[in-house]
């Protein structure tokens, strides 16, 4: 049974939002995981996403174990290319770029994840990733090689949301980048959130509890918090 996309599709359904503490494994201090651990254990995080736009250690998979050892929330991969795939993990989000036009990021990096992801017992969620124009270049613009969409034309992202839905997209992802200037705008999300009948997700730029309250009112589903954790392990405790 697919249990992580099962909960989450619960959790839009009773209107219960969603929380996800998103590690960068370049960016986590291997020696201090248990205090790590005990941060994430105390705050309000439902999920924990692993991955990045380019991840260099070769410590992915020693990080899973720890995370599923000290930890009961469900562990999904975000990863940015194939060679980021831990099978220990619980599930993984299988991103297509839909925002780009990168054929190795719509597809190609998918197909040869196959034989990886045939071996694992990973729950593969379907995920449509839309990169918003945030007032800088991040990560994903530079690694993908693809230009994010205009903040401004709200009607062109909420079409290509729908298209991520029709082509069969579990969930779809509004993305400003990891360390974004400017969050996803809020008046996007409302728009977005009453096209799609899938759950959705929004991450990026978000650097306090109130923008986490604004996205969640606006619609998100889900909200994913990462550098602002990164840079304070004390960011849930502040008021």
């Amino acid at each position: 049974m697919k249990k992580i996309y099962h909960e989450i599709l619960s959790a839009k359904a009773e209107n219960r939002k969603l929380l996800a503490v998103l590690l960068d494994p370049d960016k986590v201090d291997m020696d201090n995981l248990s205090v790590l651990i005990e941060k994430i254990r105390t705050s309000p995080a439902t999920h924990i996403f692993v991955g990045g736009s380019i991840v260099e250690t070769n410590k992915m998979d020693e990080l899973v174990h720890f995370l599923k050892n000290g930890l009961s929330l469900p562990i999904v991969l975000f990863p940015g290319n194939p060679s980021q795939i831990s099978t220990f993990a619980d599930g993984i989000l299988f991103l297509s770029l839909l925002s780009g036009r990168n054929p190795d990021y719509l597809i190609e990096h998918h197909v040869n994840a196959v034989s990886v992801l045939n071996k694992s017992t990973l729950e593969i969620i379907s995920t449509g990733y839309i990169l918003i124009e945030s007032g800088s270049q991040t990560a994903v613009e530079r690694i993908s090689k693809t230009k994010p969409l205009d903040r401004n034309n709200v009607e062109y992202v909420c079409q290509t949301a729908k298209a991520g839905e029709y082509l069969g997209n579990k969930l779809i992802y509004l993305e400003a980048g990891s360390g974004a200037k400017l969050a996803v705008p809020i008046e996007m999300i409302k728009v977005v959130s009453k096209e799609i009948s899938v759950p959705l997700i929004v991450g990026g730029g978000i650097r306090s509890q109130q923008a986490i309250q604004a996205a969640f009112e606006a619609g998100a589903d889900l909200v994913v918090i990462g550098t602002a954790f990164e840079n304070d392990l004390n960011f849930f405790t502040h008021d």
